[in-house]
């Protein structure tokens, strides 16, 4: 019934409503940003109520509880296999490859040609085992015959994993979307090393067999249009 009426409202005035979001940390840092303001500048009245929801985030318990009306989520290929894939609706919208990066000034930075074998020494930063930026990593390791290297921070952190490499002293892996030309980004290359090429799509994520309301078709339509470009980048 509430939000019967908050959708009447809604209807009554489009530019009014509330939108509750649920995503990962990684998100906030490439592309939630840019698609709150585009939402913000077509529908300012509309109330965003945004969390962090910890990795891993794929059985969604704040969408299947109605928490949230969207999620937006980053998801391997293939799925995990607690994934609820009957329950949920997923779109695709792009796909933000890992990429492995240094600060500008560092060494590495300067090189042409790396062979991933250079940095098994490396100072490196990493989420913790059983995230996908691990998994890419341990298996990009693997399929060279190398041994996984030893990182000097494991961290969910993404604020950590992006501005101490920027810094200059570590090397770390990202998701490609983090080193688009936004003037606060941190100082990051993208290093040129082969990686095994593996789908990290991002998604939104809403209830099956459940109307969306209209200010969440809104913001749906609108991820979209942010995500086009990047994904005719990709």
């Amino acid at each position: 019934m509430r939000q019967g009426i908050k959708d009447i409202e809604f209807l009554a005035d489009p530019t009014a409503g509330e939108l509750r979001i649920g995503y990962p940390e990684s998100i906030s840092a490439t592309i939630l940003p840019v698609l709150i303001e585009r939402f913000f500048e077509k529908y300012p009245r509309v109330v965003m109520r945004t969390d962090v929801v910890p990795s891993p985030v794929f059985k969604f318990p704040g969408l299947l509880d109605r928490t949230y009306d969207l999620f937006l989520a980053r998801m391997p290929m293939p799925a995990p296999q607690d994934y609820p894939a009957n329950d949920l609706n997923i779109e695709v919208l792009f796909d933000d490859p890992v990429v492995i990066v240094a600060g500008l000034h560092s060494p590495w930075s300067r090189r042409r040609k790396i062979d991933l074998a250079e940095l098994a020494g490396a100072p490196w930063i990493l989420s913790p085992p059983g995230t996908w930026l691990y998994a890419c990593v341990a298996q990009a390791f693997a399929a060279k015959g190398l041994e996984m290297p030893k990182p000097s921070l494991i961290s969910y952190a993404m604020d950590l994993r992006v501005k101490l490499p920027a810094r200059g002293q570590f090397i770390t892996g990202v998701a490609n979307s983090v080193l688009r030309g936004d003037g606060d980004r941190p100082a990051l290359k993208k290093l040129p090393v082969d990686l095994p090429q593996q789908p990290w799509r991002v998604v939104i994520l809403t209830l099956k067999n459940r109307t969306l309301s209209p200010v969440v078709e809104r913001f749906v339509e609108c991820a979209r249009e942010v995500t086009k470009a990047l994904a005719t980048q990709s």
